[in-house]
């Protein structure tokens, strides 16, 4: 009888199609104040997809890479903390 390697070793040669999502995440707490984009809109490099208001000053959280924005995790006057996401990026 043949040893044969476990199948879990072995694995599925498929490879990934596309690269991962991004997860943006806010650098600062505060309350949701303007979502400008919408889920479904090209964003590139930069972009600003959410503004977060903290001590009265509208702070943009930018879009790190292009890609789709594939969803929003927050909705006008949530709360949110830092390092929260607040969205998804699909490149």
């Amino acid at each position: 009888m043949k040893n044969k390697l476990p199948q879990a070793l072995c694995g599925d040669n498929k490879k990934p199609v596309g690269m991962p999502d991004i997860k943006i995440v806010t650098e600062v707490a505060g309350r949701i104040c303007a979502l400008p984009l919408e889920p479904g809109a090209e964003v590139g490099d930069g972009a600003d997809i959410v503004f977060v208001e903290a001590m009265k000053m509208e702070i943009p959280v930018a879009s790190p890479a292009s890609g789709t924005l594939k969803s929003i995790l927050v909705a006008i006057d949530d709360l949110v903390a830092e390092g929260q996401v607040v969205a998804i990026i699909e490149t």
